[in-house]
């Protein structure tokens, strides 16, 4: 379907599709509804090079997420996905420019911030994982993108009648702000799945009442709470053990080490532990280095190389995947279709849930192929 296409179909000139499309001109209530059936039954969407071609500079995206090597590399695997997309977009006069910060440091990550608003972005793609100083940053952007402008996405001119900057969300949600869209897994169902692991894994050793910790590293970050939270929720409904340790180090081998032989000591017969950020390899390589006599149990969350490495090794009994690479990219693209195409995007997108066990690992060879 084209303009010409659209303009036959409604009875009016190119001039009057175009004018309606883009929101500047006149034309009559009549003649808009007209074309916007039109545009809505046949899925029209404006060539974006030709809105590139409209506007006198490019469009700007900016993405703030953690240091690629933080969490056991978990950001570098999303900084994958958004220079995929990145590249996907840029022949569509899309410059995107990614921030990094230090996500243990506020400080941090409002001096990234400043410097992504510093650009002057059309868009900011966001991981909102230290919601103490994100919430703020996300209200200081704008509420809806539907509310932001007088003419519509790619309107040379637009830009400056925005009030504010549409942004996106992945890996994490903050339930007050208004995001364009939101990527992620529901943390909930995350926890409880992996409740229900922690209980088939104990049966299966022999443990009729099982007993487990629940490490949880980022006390501040929601959706990592929310995760714990799910997994308390199943333990309470089977009668399953489960206490929680709080801001715990994850971050090195030796407070590991430490943490994990606090709490043998505490309860010798310790069933296991559910990690709910991406460390589960360190506690993998504790429990081996510890020398303990039996079955240790660990249930964690991403698969980082080290994480997929120690579950092939049995080191780990189970990791819940979050898929970050396309949550990053997914957040990028959408942004790309609000802003520049002006499409409609979802509000809320829920990633699956995967799991992976040693049994359904890729081998080397099915990576290469996937690759």
């Amino acid at each position: 379907m084209t303009v010409k296409e659209i303009a036959e179909l409604a009875g009016v000139s190119i001039g009057t599709v175009d004018r309606v499309l883009h929101g500047r001109g006149r034309f009559s209530a009549e003649t808009k509804a007209r074309i916007d059936a039109i545009v809505e039954s046949t899925g029209f969407t404006p060539n974006p090079i030709a809105r590139r071609l409209k506007r006198s500079k490019p469009y700007r995206f900016s993405v703030l997420l953690p240091n690629a090597f933080e969490d056991s590399g978990y950001w570098g695997l999303a900084a994958e996905g958004i220079a995929g997309a990145a590249d996907e977009i840029k022949v569509f006069g899309v410059e995107t420019r990614v921030f990094e910060f230090d996500r243990y440091d506020p400080s941090s990550f409002k001096s990234a911030s400043a410097e992504a608003m510093a650009s002057v972005p059309d868009g900011v793609l966001l991981a909102p994982v230290m919601p103490v100083v994100a919430r703020p940053f996300a209200a200081g952007l704008a509420s809806r993108y539907g509310t932001l402008k007088e003419g519509a996405p790619g309107d040379e001119g637009a830009r400056d009648k925005i009030s504010g900057v549409p942004y996106a969300f992945f890996d994490a949600d903050l339930p007050e702000a208004s995001p364009i869209c939101s990527i992620g897994q529901d943390p909930f169902r995350g926890g409880r799945l992996a409740g229900r692991l922690a209980r088939l894994f104990a049966a299966e050793a022999g443990v009729p009442r099982p007993r487990y910790a629940v490490l949880n590293a980022h006390v501040e970050d929601l959706h990592i709470k929310t995760r714990r939270d799910g997994f308390l929720s199943y333990a309470a409904e089977v009668g399953m053990d489960a206490v929680t340790t709080e801001n715990v180090d994850m971050e090195s081998d030796a407070g590991v080490e430490e943490l994990l032989a606090r709490l043998l000591e505490e309860d010798p017969e310790l069933t296991g532990v559910f990690v709910t950020s991406s460390s589960s390899h360190r506690v993998g390589a504790a429990v081996r280095a510890s020398g303990l006599p039996r079955r240790f149990i660990v249930v964690g969350y991403d698969l980082v190389p080290e994480n997929e490495r120690m579950l092939r090794g049995g080191g780990i009994d189970a990791i819940i995947s979050q898929r970050p690479e396309i949550q990053a990219r997914r957040g990028l693209l959408d942004l790309y279709r609000a802003i520049v195409l002006g499409r409609p995007v979802e509000r809320r997108v829920d990633v699956p849930i995967d799991l992976y066990l040693k049994e359904n690992l890729p081998s080397d060879e099915g990576i290469k192929e996937l690759t």
